[in-house]
């Protein structure tokens, strides 16, 4: 490699590096940097060892997100050209989640993800091409859904949200738009006419009120994204019972990363049932899952205070940054971390060759 070149690399890893730094610091700054009332870390009582169930859930969920892209590689496996290895599996699902999840955390209204999802699959894998566009598509699908499952029977079962008339109607707000998707693509599959009619309808009226400006182009462009998820659906559904494994594990994951905030609670000394916390966690996460910010940055810690009220006020912001950790900042770390552990594996090849 010429000099020119690899100071280009170089130059390319500082400023991928200092992305990453700028956006911690930038995320920390706007939802932490007013601690006037926190109280000093020193004087902090917490239970550590209530900490070790947060930790421990943010794993198991880590696993079952992994382990529903291993399932759906495996599936495309048998279609592709060579056998790819268990251990190989996973190691492609581990890095398409952790690095689909770093992108969300850093783009606004997390829509980094899943087109950094297929560029890469496209990239490292020699599974079909249009199974290597379905995985993260499906995925997110089958995510969305499990994430509805869970907070539609715990909203229904629960009188929590009574209590706050505001946040539950923000809440199921947020469901409704979350589930606009998965519905959408389920009833293109099914109702092609009927949703080809709706599409021209909803863009007539985007035209007409002039958020879209080409109404053409427009069209076309939804028509062909929609064709891409129908496809995608599709290749899943060939399988028996895949998709309502992928749901199920979602469902899974959805639970425990919910529950993580209660025993951050506990270890802070608040005092919330299980259910309670599990029921409030998904409402603001419901809540504030559009907000255009990388992380939801600037609106989570807001409107998460209603889980986090049952602490004082001055263990608020420790036990409030604990969590971000887990739902945020666990993923900006890790991101960069597996992009230096491909330049190494990249470096070994080179001088193998």
């Amino acid at each position: 490699m010429s000099k020119k070149k690899r100071w280009k690399k170089v130059l390319s890893v500082l400023l991928f590096v200092a992305l990453n730094v700028a956006v911690i610091l930038i995320t920390a700054i706007s939802e932490f940097g007013n601690s006037a009332n926190a109280t000093e870390l020193a004087k902090v009582k917490i239970n550590f060892w209530l900490l070790l169930p947060a930790v421990g859930l943010f794993v198991l969920a880590t696993i079952a997100n992994i382990y529903k892209y291993v399932l759906m590689i495996r599936n495309a496996n048998k279609a592709g050209e060579g056998a790819m290895t268990k251990r190989a599996s996973w190691k492609l699902a581990w890095r398409v989640v952790m690095l689909g999840k770093y992108y969300d955390n850093i783009t606004p209204s997390a829509v980094g993800g899943q087109p950094f999802q297929i560029y890469y699959m496209r990239k490292k894998s020699n599974l079909p091409r249009g199974q290597m566009t379905s995985i993260p598509i499906v995925g997110m699908i089958a995510g969305q859904i499990g994430f509805l499952v869970v907070a539609v029977l715990c909203f229904v079962f629960s009188d929590f949200l009574g209590k706050n008339p505001t946040l539950m109607v923000a809440a199921w707000l947020g469901l409704l738009i979350y589930a606009f998707w998965p519905i959408f693509i389920f009833g293109a599959n099914f109702f092609p006419k009927t949703t080809a009619r709706i599409v021209k309808w909803v863009v007539k009226v985007l035209a007409k009120l002039r958020i879209v400006k080409n109404r053409e182009a427009a069209l076309k462009k939804v028509e062909i994204e929609v064709r891409e998820y129908m496809d995608a659906i599709k290749i899943i559904l060939k399988t028996d019972w895949l998709f309502l494994k992928l749901i199920l594990l979602a469902a899974i994951y959805t639970g425990l990363t919910m529950l993580i905030p209660f025993f951050v609670l506990q270890a802070f000394g608040g005092n919330i049932g299980l259910f309670e916390s599990l029921v409030l966690t998904l409402a603001v996460t419901s809540a504030v899952y559009f907000v255009p910010t990388p992380g939801n940055s600037g609106a989570a810690e807001g409107t998460f205070f209603v889980v986090f009220s049952a602490l004082s006020s001055g263990y608020v912001f420790w036990a409030m940054l604990i969590w971000r950790f887990f739902s945020y900042y666990v993923y900006i770390l890790i991101g960069p971390l597996i992009y230096l552990r491909m330049h190494f594996e990249k470096k070994k090849l080179s001088r193998k060759n």
